[in-house]
Parts: C-alpha cells; structure tokens; sequence
C-alpha cells in the first residue's frame, strides 16, 4: 500500500507512463503475493519442506521480482539506470512461480 502511495504521488511528477506503469506492476505483484503469504500463513502449518518451501520461494520472489523493478524505474528515472537489477527480476518471477507450484502440490497433499 505504501508503495502504490508512492507511486501514485511523489513518483508521479518524475516518471514516464511506462515508467509509471512497470511501478505499479512491481506494487501488484508485492499485494497479491502478500495476501498469498497471509492466506498461507492461517491455512497451513508450515510443517513439510515444501510448505517452507513454498514460503520462502514467495518471500524471495516478493524481494526479487517487485524490489528490482522499483530500483530499475527510479534508477531509470534518475539516469543512472542499475542494469545488473535486469536480470534480477525473472528471477524473482520464477520464485513466485515456484512457489505457486509448491502451494498447488501441498494443497493436492493435505492429509484427508
């Protein structure tokens, strides 16, 4: 929430539209994967290795995917673009895509 503030009002007046726009993909991917993280949290207890898996995938997926699309935008917009924070974000996107694919096998392996 804070970072779409951000976004919205002090970045506003320095960053591009594409700019704007690669922001605010990093806000909603850190939101929706919060909520993950959250719903995770009251509905498993974190006992198997791929429950803390799952966790931890998200968790660096969150770090590396959004936090490096913020550095990359306001780098960017302060012409000292950080290229080496490029390759750091389909990282990051493969950790929540791990980590997706761990939440779908505990579901499936829940004990009935």
């Amino acid at each position: 929430v804070v970072f779409g503030a951000f976004g919205a009002h002090a970045l506003k007046k320095i960053l591009s539209e594409d700019q704007l726009k690669s922001f605010e993909t990093g806000v909603k991917y850190q939101m929706y994967h919060a909520i993950v993280l959250l719903v995770v949290g009251f509905n498993f207890n974190l006992e198997t290795v791929a429950e803390k898996y799952m966790v931890y995938s998200f968790m660096a997926g969150i770090l590396l995917f959004s936090f490096s699309i913020y550095g990359l935008v306001i780098s960017s917009a302060k012409n000292k673009k950080l290229r080496f924070l490029g390759p750091i974000t389909p990282l990051g996107g493969l950790l929540l895509v791990i980590g997706w694919g761990l939440l779908f096998y505990s579901i499936l392996n829940l004990p009935k």
